[in-house]
């Protein structure tokens, strides 16, 4: 049948493969770890640096390198949803010469169903030579859904730039 699993065991574990045999979709072993090598998962970060960013308007960050993707969800700065369900979404934004004169750093988590929001004031007194700006969530997508993620400053000067220290990653939760 073309969508059964094949199921198999023995004393190197548990496992769960495709009705021709091309691939295991569920492994369990003998410790009882579960992995499933198709379940949507990502993770990107930069490839290089994007420099002074632009004041008073949303940037997207390039997310150019993918350390995994593990089921090809991730191209082009962007994640779309193979399946619908609940999707784990995370961001660190590793940022360099934080404006103090902004009247705000915004940072988005944007799906075709919602925008998340996180906001800082950088009023720190003078201006921040290192600052981290994180966010996670927990979205609602549907399949062919898209996430991907910007960077809104309020006013300021375009000093702000984002390091390839910074990543993007995200799973299906269920």
């Amino acid at each position: 049948q073309a969508n059964s699993l094949i199921f198999s065991g023995g004393s190197g574990g548990y496992f769960f493969n495709r009705h021709d045999n091309s691939a295991t979709d569920i492994a369990i072993d003998s410790t009882g770890a579960v992995t499933m090598p198709a379940q949507p998962a990502f993770n990107a970060h930069p490839a290089s640096a994007q420099n002074n960013i632009a004041v008073a308007s949303q940037v997207t960050i390039a997310f150019g390198t993918e350390r995994f993707d593990q089921n090809a969800d991730f191209a082009s700065n962007t994640f779309t949803a193979p399946v619908t369900g609940k999707y784990q979404l995370n961001v660190t934004l590793y940022l360099n010469n934080l404006d103090s004169a902004a009247t705000y750093y915004e940072l988005r988590v944007i799906t075709s169903n919602d925008i998340y929001y996180t906001i800082i004031d950088p009023d720190f007194g003078q201006d921040a030579v290192y600052y981290n700006l994180q966010h996670s969530v927990l979205a609602d997508m549907d399949k062919d859904d898209t996430a991907f993620i910007g960077l809104f400053q309020g006013s300021g000067t375009a000093q702000t730039d984002i390091t390839v220290n910074s990543f993007f990653s995200g799973y299906l939760a269920c």
